[in-house]
C-alpha cells in the first residue's frame, strides 16, 4: 500500500509538472500568436508591433520591466520599453549602451547568445552602475536579435530584486528576440519598399512631366503655351515656388523674360523691364560657364539687377540653368524659392533635362518666327508677281486681241480674197498669236492656282461629247502623221459634273502631248472608264516614253523631261497646270511609261452631286456694246456682222447706261475698263434698276475676275482675246441670237 501511495504521489507530481509545462507552452504559444498577429496587422506600424512584443515578454517572464533595443552605429538605442520610469528612459536614451562586456546586452550581442546576470551589484565586470542606480534593477537577462547572424537589436528584461530567471524564461526571451528580429526586419522591408515606391513614384512623375513637356514641344506652335508648360513642371518637380524662362537676344546681349510661373504681375512687369545683361548677371555667368549656378541664400549674395528684383519681391534662393545649343546661348531657365536652402545635385540634373526641352522650344519659336517672316515676305512677293502678271496680261491682251481678231477676220475673207502669200503670212501671224496667247493663259492660270484664286464653274455635261470635240481639234494633225487617234468610252460613263472648260483644257493638253510625241504611224487612244464613284480618263500613246528619272520632273514648270529635243514646240507649263487643275477638281493624276513603248497619262474625277442648271431663253433683238477701245470695238462689230442683230455702241460707262435704258436690248456686251464710271459700276446699276435688271450682261474684258462678275449678276464672262465662236456662243446662250437668225 505504501508503495502504491508513493507511486501515486510520484505520478501526481509528474502530472503537475507536465501540466505546468503545458501551461507555460500554452502561454508561450499564445504570446507568440499575439506577436505574429500584431505583425500581420501592423507591418507598417513599428510602435504597435514592438509594443506587443515587449508587453508579452514582460508578462510571461514575470519581470518588472522589459526593453527592446535597435543596434545602430555601434550602440544599442532604446526603441520600446515597459515598466520603466520616465527618468530611467531618459537616462538610457541619453546614454545608449555600447556593444561591450560591461553590460548584459553588450555581452549577449558579442556572444550571439541569451545571457543573464543574477545580481548586477555582485558582477565585477558590470560597469553601468549609473543606470542601475536610476532604474533600481538587480537581476537582468537579455537575448540578441539576429538576422542572418547579424545583430540588429536586443530584447532585455529585469527584476528589481535578486531573482534569477529560469530556463523556461530564458527560452521565452530567446524566442521573443527572434520574433522581434523578424518583426523589425519586416518593418524595415516595408519601410524600404515604401521608400522605393515613393522614389519610383517621384521618378514616374518626373518622366511624366518630361513626357508632357515633350508633347507640348512637338505638338504645339503656341510658344507661350510650351514655355509655360516647361516652367510649371520645372517648378513642381524641383519642389520650388516659382520660375521663369528667358530668351537670349544676341544683338543686345540680354536675356528677355518669355514665360513666368507663380509670380505676381508686378514682379513680372519689373522683370521684363529689367536689363538682364550677359556680362552683368548671374544668369549670364551661368550661360557663359555652361552649367547651372545656385544661390542658396540671396541675403548673403551680391545682387545684380535681376536678383535685386527677386529679392525685393521676397525670393530667397534660386538656380539659373543655361539653355545652350551646340555651344550657342539660347536662353535660361530659373527656378526660385521663398526660403533659403541648398539645391541637391539630383535637382540640378533634373533641371538640366528641363533646360534641354526649353532650348528646343525656344529654337522652334525662333524658327516659327522666321517662317512667319519668310511667309509674309513670300506673300508680298506673290502679290507683286500676281500684280505684275495681271498688268502684263492687260498690256498684252489688247494688242494680241487685235492681232488674232483681225487676222482671223482676214483669213475668213470677210473683206475680200487673199493671195497665197498673204494667206500664208496671216496664218503665221494667227498661229504665233495663238501660241503667245496659250503661253500667257497658262502662266496666268498657274499663277491663279498657286495663289488659290482659280474659280471653278461646275456644270453637268456628256463626257463623250467633250472627248470627241477635243479629239476633233487634233484629228487633222494626227492624220497628217498617220497617227490613229480614237476615243473609247466605257459602260456607265455618261454625264459628269465638273468644270467643262478646265476639264477640256486638261484633256486637250494630254492629247496634244500624246500626238506631239508619237511618231508617224503610231496610235493615241483616249479611254474613259468608271471605277466606283470615280471616272478615270487615260491618254495612251505609242511614243518615245518617259525615262524613270524624269517621271516626276516632267510635271515641273518649263520641263519636258527628256521626251524630245529642246526645240520641240510647247510652253513646258501644260502638265504642271493640268495636274494642278485635276487636284482642284478633287482628282489625282498619274503616269505609266516605258521608254520606246509609250506612255499613259491618266487622271481621276471625283463624283459630285448634281446641281441645277438654269436654262435662260430670251427674245432676239438689239445688242448694246459698251467699249472704249477702238480695235476691240471694230473686232466685236466685225464678229457680229453676220448675225441678224442691231448693234448700238457706247464709248463710256455713263453713255452706256443711258443707251441701255433707252434701247432695252436683248443683251449687253460690257468692258470693265471704261472712262468715267467703270464696268463694275455699270453692271451694278443695271442690276439695281427694275427696268434693266433682267437684261443679260456679257462681260468682255481683259480684266479676269469672273467670280466677281458672276456675283454682280453677269450672265457670262469672256476674257480677251475673244474668238468669234466664243462671243456668238455666249449670245446664243442668253437667247440674243438663234441658229436660224445667224448668217453663216
Amino acid at each position: 500500500m505504501g508503495g502504491r501511495a508513493l507511486a501515486g504521489g510520484a505520478g501526481t507530481g509528474t502530472e503537475h509538472q507536465l501540466q505546468g509545462q503545458l501551461a507555460a507552452l500554452s502561454d508561450q504559444f499564445a504570446a507568440a500568436n499575439e506577436v505574429l498577429s500584431a505583425v500581420g496587422r501592423s507591418a507598417g506600424d513599428p510602435d504597435r508591433v514592438l509594443t506587443t512584443i515587449v508587453e508579452s515578454v514582460c508578462r510571461l517572464c514575470r519581470s518588472q520591466a522589459a526593453q527592446l533595443y535597435l543596434f545602430e552605429d555601434g550602440y544599442y538605442r532604446l526603441s520600446k520599453a515597459i515598466g520603466m520610469s520616465e527618468e530611467s528612459i531618459r537616462h538610457i536614451t541619453q546614454h545608449p549602451i555600447p556593444m561591450d562586456r560591461g553590460t548584459l546586452i553588450g555581452r549577449a550581442g558579442l556572444d550571439h547568445a541569451t545571457q543573464q546576470i543574477p545580481d548586477v551589484l555582485a558582477d565585477p565586470d558590470y560597469n553601468r552602475q549609473d543606470l542601475q542606480r536610476v532604474a533600481g534593477f538587480r537581476t537582468t537577462m537579455g537575448a540578441p536579435m539576429l538576422i542572418d547572424d547579424e545583430v540588429v537589436g536586443a530584447l532585455g528584461v529585469w527584476r528589481n530584486e535578486v531573482q534569477p530567471f529560469d530556463e523556461r524564461e530564458q527560452n521565452l526571451v530567446t524566442a521573443f528576440a527572434g520574433q522581434a528580429a523578424m518583426a523589425v526586419n519586416s518593418v524595415k522591408l516595408v519601410q524600404q519598399l515604401e521608400a522605393r515606391g515613393a522614389e519610383l513614384a517621384r521618378k514616374v512623375g518626373e518622366l511624366e512631366a518630361l513626357r508632357e513637356v515633350g508633347e507640348a514641344v512637338n505638338s504645339s506652335l503656341d510658344v507661350s503655351k510650351v514655355l509655360s508648360t516647361i516652367a510649371k513642371h520645372a517648378v513642381r518637380i524641383s519642389a520650388t515656388d516659382g520660375g521663369s524662362i528667358m530668351e537670349y537676344d544676341e544683338d543686345k546681349q540680354c536675356f528677355l523674360v518669355r514665360s513666368v510661373f507663380q509670380t505676381g504681375p508686378s514682379v513680372i512687369e519689373r522683370l521684363r523691364a529689367t536689363r538682364i545683361h550677359l556680362d552683368e548677371t548671374l544668369v549670364g555667368r551661368a550661360a557663359k560657364l555652361g552649367r547651372p549656378l545656385a544661390v542658396p541664400d540671396l541675403s548673403t549674395a551680391e545682387l545684380d539687377p535681376h536678383l535685386a528684383v527677386l529679392y525685393d519681391a521676397g525670393w530667397r534662393s534660386l538656380v539659373a540653368v543655361p539653355l545652350l545649343r551646340e555651344g550657342q546661348i539660347v536662353g535660361s531657365l530659373v527656378v526660385r524659392r521663398k526660403r533659403p536652402g541648398e539645391f541637391s545635385t539630383e535637382t540640378l540634373t533634373l533641371l538640366e533635362m528641363f533646360a534641354d526641352q526649353s532650348t528646343l522650344a525656344l529654337l522652334n519659336a525662333q524658327l516659327f518666327r522666321e517662317l512667319k517672316q519668310r511667309s509674309a515676305e513670300l506673300e508680298v512677293a506673290s502679290r507683286h508677281k500676281s500684280e505684275f502678271l495681271a498688268s502684263m496680261s492687260h498690256e498684252l491682251r489688247t494688242p494680241l486681241n487685235a492681232v488674232l481678231g483681225f487676222s482671223e477676220v482676214l483669213l475668213e475673207r470677210m473683206f475680200g480674197d487673199l493671195n497665197e502669200r498673204q494667206e500664208e503670212y496671216l496664218r503665221d501671224i494667227h498661229g504665233s498669236g495663238r501660241h503667245l496667247l496659250e503661253l500667257l493663259n497658262e502662266i496666268l492660270d498657274l499663277s491663279k492656282v498657286e495663289a488659290g484664286r482659280m474659280e471653278l464653274e461646275y456644270t453637268n455635261f456628256p463626257l463623250h461629247r467633250l472627248l470627241d470635240n477635243t479629239a476633233a481639234m487634233l484629228r487633222e494633225r494626227a492624220t497628217a502623221h498617220g497617227i490613229d487617234l480614237r476615243v473609247e468610252v466605257g459602260p456607265g460613263v455618261d454625264e459628269v459634273y465638273a468644270d467643262e472648260l478646265r476639264l477640256k483644257q486638261v484633256v486637250l493638253n494630254l492629247m496634244t502631248n500624246a500626238v506631239k510625241f508619237t511618231g508617224d504611224g503610231g496610235s493615241v487612244v483616249v479611254r474613259a472608264t468608271r471605277s466606283g464613284a470615280e471616272v478615270h480618263i487615260a491618254v495612251t500613246d505609242t511614243g518615245r516614253g518617259v525615262p524613270a528619272e524624269d517621271r516626276e520632273r516632267i510635271f515641273e514648270s518649263f520641263q519636258q523631261g527628256g521626251r524630245g529635243p529642246s526645240q520641240e514646240e510647247g510652253t513646258g507649263l501644260g502638265l504642271t497646270l493640268s495636274r494642278r487643275i485635276v487636284e482642284l477638281l478633287g482628282g489625282r493624276m498619274w503616269l505609266e511609261s516605258e521608254v520606246g513603248v509609250g506612255s499613259t497619262f491618266g487622271f481621276s474625277l471625283r463624283s459630285r452631286e448634281n446641281e441645277h442648271r438654269p436654262d435662260a431663253t430670251r427674245t432676239v433683238g438689239d445688242v448694246v456694246i459698251i467699249e472704249d477701245d477702238r480695235p476691240s470695238l471694230d473686232l466685236i462689230t466685225a464678229y457680229l456682222s453676220g448675225a441678224a442683230l442691231r448693234v448700238t455702241v457706247a464709248g463710256d460707262g455713263q453713255s452706256g447706261l443711258d443707251t441701255v435704258r433707252r434701247v432695252r436690248p436683248a443683251a449687253v456686251l460690257l468692258d470693265i475698263r471704261l472712262p468715267g464710271i467703270d464696268g463694275w459700276a455699270v453692271l451694278q446699276a443695271l442690276k439695281a434698276e427694275p427696268g434693266t435688271r433682267d437684261i443679260p450682261v456679257i462681260v468682255v474684258s481683259i480684266v479676269d475676275e469672273q467670280a466677281r462678275g458672276a456675283a454682280l449678276g453677269a450672265a457670262a464672262y469672256l476674257v480677251k482675246p475673244v474668238s468669234r465662236d466664243a462671243l456668238l456662243d455666249a449670245l446664243r446662250a442668253v437667247g440674243a441670237i438663234t441658229d436660224e437668225g445667224e448668217d453663216r
